[in-house]
């Protein structure tokens, strides 16, 4: 575990661990012979002979040559490279071989052997290192990306908030690799999403022309036939794979407008038949003679007639019959019937006759309406309250007898009538229960969608009787199919809750016979340790349970961890302090001992032998680790005597750093658009070729150095500011004269002088980009027009007033792409066109300048502006100056 801690840096892998360090082979005495100190760990005396500086300087400039040599004939042979590198004595000569070096496994072995003998080459590798853990994190989060657009394509709903999510997460990842294919699965989710949207306003014009059926004035077989059709429709859209992104609302509302109208086409064949039948009769008095017809007879055959209905036909049908009545010879004075639809059986002003009060005939009028209105609830009630008055002895006259016994036969008409459209319903009911089972919902919605058809059945039942036996357990059998999956679904899901229960109680039990172990003095700490980890890890991965149980256990669970971490924790706070001691024992090694490693050698053995005993909580246990490899650190570092080298050549690398910021500094307020980007490249070139700065200042110095390029920038965008600023007030300037000539060409009072206008234009600065050749072509078109003919003059006054539309439109499309409001008058119309520009981004999506080209067009197109559209158009400009071009 601690043989790093032992091997010599810069050695071949086949040197012993035992060995002591090149900086302790240094710092021998020159005088130490051969055979002293411990085996594995004595000072090897030099190749050569010492002839002297000269020949020492000749050996050396010697092996440099050879090992030079060497590397020129390694080309592209990696693993010759990294022997090289392991075994030359010369770092100028390392950097060179780990230049040829790009394999992970090789420069990982590198990485390893040079980390603490040469830095430079560390470096290197470890950047290339980086680089190719970079490339494989994009590649990774690419793939993530790429299964969640699967995952996403695949998936029954596909919502637009998902899709962009997926767009923000794949803009960040430089995965080239995966472009052309997750390009492929964005086009098919783009498809999904205008499907879907088609789907959906699909439903919402066919609920519109669903609900406009009712006032379309239709009679029952046209109606009958057009809610057969969007029925088909509807069937077909519930058929189509992405029917799972259609509003549950929305659907369910179709379903009941739907039952409701097919209903209501009992009532209205009756309103037809009705008045069918009375157009009928009337027909066959008005073909007879005068004379021939009485007029008590005709009111006692009308009034048997079904009820009218309320509308324009009935309407005159009954006019007709008032007026087959008047023009019948006087028979009596008597008041003329009343134009409603059932005559009154009793003179108006006058009581009843035969004990008939005023509140039995109000209820009785009061039936007559509600038969009228269709309110079978209403009339039932009402009918029972006037059987209930009768029953009392009240006695009634033959016309009052008569029209009771009329309104009763409508009643059971209408119920009669009622029933038959419930049914009809139940038969609807039943066919959207029966394909519940092929639309694969979710077994909630699944559940949720039984209950409410129950619901409606229910609620048929008190609206129009009940049901037939047949139609009955034709629905529950529907509907015991239907919810078989989810309950089959729920049970298993009650299950795995049982299972989980008995899994949460087997833990609690191993958790208490180890306390009883514990309790018992047959403590093993790390057996311990290791099933307090085990038990805790199980119970977090336990699933679902009920909550009652849930609550048991938990508190069962809980006491019987807290017993056996008790002792525990007592135990780790003495390993701890055990732990401390031995850090200390290291600190206080003398770095410059001759047995200073034997004794290190003895510390770390103990500090195994303890880590094996016991385990430590994880955080606590790589906190002392890291203060006891500090320390070894630290010791064998004060054996180094490279450190002087190095921090000579940081030092320097910190004062040319130093440099760099402050001509940086001084830069800054000088900063322009046009020099900034070869400044800031230029400094990045000279700081990386720079090399590193002593570690306890390369934070200050970073931070001085992102703080000087921030202020370079931040000096560079103000200015870069200040140009779209003068740009965009130059430009708004001269379209308010453009827009000042057009006006003045549609107002033949104002001023047309010509040479004015363009003596105005002339004074003013030329426009940068685009946009001076646009304004100068419309101005000199508006001149053109000022100095011609009346008639070409007021044709292209037309053609801007024509104009208008569009650039209204093109208007609220900028307005819309820049994030600006357009007040509350252009809300319906901005709602409409925020719809088409997001179909026509998921479609083609948004294409680099296209907004600055938009609004180049649109300052093209001369037209007549009133003031709150200018307003909006310098507005606009103060928004786009930087996306010009």
């Amino acid at each position: 575990m601690f043989e790093f801690l032992f091997k010599r840096q810069g050695g071949k892998s086949g040197d012993k661990p035992e060995a002591k360090p090149a900086a302790a082979k240094a710092s021998a005495p020159a005088g130490a012979k051969s055979g002293a100190g411990r085996s594995g760990s004595a000072v090897s005396a030099p190749a050569t002979a010492p002839d002297g500086p000269h020949a020492a300087r000749l050996a050396l400039a010697d092996a440099r040559a050879r090992q030079a040599e060497r590397l020129k004939q390694l080309g592209a042979d990696e693993a010759a490279a990294v022997d090289f590198i392991l075994q030359s004595e010369f770092s100028e000569l390392r950097l060179a071989a780990a230049e040829l070096i790009h394999g992970r496994d090789h420069l990982e072995r590198v990485h390893a052997a040079m980390r603490n003998v040469d830095r430079r080459v560390a470096k290197l590798v470890q950047g290339r290192l980086d680089a190719i853990r970079h490339h494989e994190s994009e590649l990774r989060r690419g793939e993530e990306a790429l299964a969640q657009a699967r995952s996403l394509l695949n998936d029954t709903l596909l919502t637009p908030n998902h899709v962009a999510e997926l767009d923000r997460k794949w803009s960040v990842i430089r995965a080239p690799e995966l472009t052309a294919e997750f390009d492929t699965v964005r086009a098919e989710l783009g498809r999904r999403l205008a499907s879907q949207v088609a789907l959906q306003r699909a439903m919402i014009d066919r609920l519109s022309a669903l609900r406009a059926l009712e006032a379309g004035g239709l009679d029952a077989a046209a109606l009958a036939a057009r809610l057969a059709g969007l029925w088909q429709e509807h069937e077909a859209a519930l058929q189509d794979p992405g029917h799972a992104s259609l509003p549950r609302a929305l659907v369910a509302e179709f379903a009941a407008e739907h039952a409701r109208l097919t209903a209501g086409l009992a009532t209205i064949e009756q309103d037809q038949a009705a008045l069918a039948a009375r157009e009928a009769a009337l027909a066959a008095w008005q073909a007879q003679a005068p004379a021939e017809l009485k007029r008590e007879t005709l009111r006692r055959e009308w009034q048997r007639l079904p009820a009218l209905p309320s509308n324009a036909a009935a309407t005159a049908v009954q006019a007709g019959f008032d007026a087959l009545l008047a023009s019948l010879p006087q028979e009596a004075q008597r008041p003329a019937p009343a134009a409603t639809t059932v005559e009154s059986a009793r003179p108006a002003g006058k009581p009843a006759a035969r004990g008939a009060d005023q509140a039995f005939l109000d209820k009785l009028d009061a039936l007559e309406a509600a038969l009228q209105q269709g309110s079978l609830g209403t009339a039932a009630d009402l009918d029972k309250a006037l059987k209930e008055a009768k029953d009392k002895g009240m006695r009634l006259s033959a016309p009052q007898a008569d029209r009771l016994a009329h309104l009763r036969a409508e009643l059971k008409r209408l119920s009669d009538w009622a029933r038959w459209g419930g049914n009809v319903s139940r038969e609807e009911l039943i066919k959207t229960v029966e394909a519940l089972p092929t639309q694969g919902l979710e077994m909630a919605e699944l559940a949720k969608k039984v209950g409410s058809m129950r619901d409606r059945w229910k609620a048929l039942d008190s609206l129009s009787g009940p049901a037939p036996r047949s139609l009955w357990e034709r629905f529950d059998a529907a509907c015991s199919a239907a919810y078989a999956p989810a309950a089959a679904h729920f049970r298993q899901l009650a299950d795995e809750r049982h299972a989980n229960a008995a899994r949460g109680q087997a833990l609690v039990e191993e958790a208490m016979a180890e306390v009883g172990r514990l309790q018992s003095g047959e403590a093993d700490w790390k057996h311990v340790s290791g099933t307090v980890q085990r038990l805790r890890t199980a119970w977090s991965h336990l699933g679902a349970v009920d909550r009652k149980e849930k609550k048991r256990l938990d508190a069962l669970f809980a006491e019987a961890l807290t017993t056996l971490q008790r002792p525990l924790e007592d135990q780790r706070r003495v390993e701890i302090a055990v732990r401390e001691q031995l850090i200390e024992e290291v600190r206080k090694l003398d770095p410059h001992e001759r047995h200073a490693v034997d004794m290190l050698r003895e510390l770390q053995a103990r500090w195994q032998e303890h880590a094996r005993a016991l385990p430590l909580e994880r955080k606590a246990e790589q906190a002392l680790w890291q203060r006891f490899r500090g320390a070894c650190d630290a010791l064998f570092a004060a054996r180094k005597e490279q450190a002087h080298a190095a921090d000579s050549e940081r030092r320097a690398h910190e004062s040319a750093k130093e440099a760099l910021c402050e001509r940086l500094e001084a830069a800054a307020p000088d900063a322009s658009p046009a020099n900034v980007g070869k400044l800031l490249r230029e400094a990045a070139a000279e700081w990386q070729a720079i090399g590193p700065v002593p570690r306890a200042h390369e934070a200050r110095i970073d931070k001085r150095y992102h703080a000087a390029i921030a202020r370079v920038q931040q000096h560079a965008d103000a200015a870069r500011r200040a140009q779209d600023t003068v740009l965009a007030g130059t430009v708004r300037d001269k379209l308010r004269l453009v827009q000042a000539l057009e006006m003045a060409l549609a107002n033949p009072g104002a001023p047309t002088q010509a040479a004015d206008w363009r003596a105005r234009w002339d004074a003013m600065l030329a426009l940068e980009g685009g946009y001076e050749p646009i304004l100068r072509s419309r101005f000199e078109a508006a001149l053109a027009a000022l100095e011609a003919s009346e008639d070409e003059r007021a044709a292209y006054v037309r053609a801007m007033e024509d104009n208008r539309g569009r650039l209204l439109n093109d208007l609220l499309r900028l307005e819309i792409a820049a994030g600006i409001d357009s007040g509350p008058e252009f809300a319906r119309e901005r709602l409409r066109l925020q719809v088409e520009v997001l179909q026509s981004s998921l479609k083609s999506g948004q294409k680099p300048g296209a907004q600055a080209a938009e609004l180049r067009v649109l300052l093209a197109l001369p037209t007549l502006l009133d003031v709150r559209t200018e307003t909006r158009i310098e507005h606009l400009l103060l928004r786009q100056p930087k996306d010009n071009p």
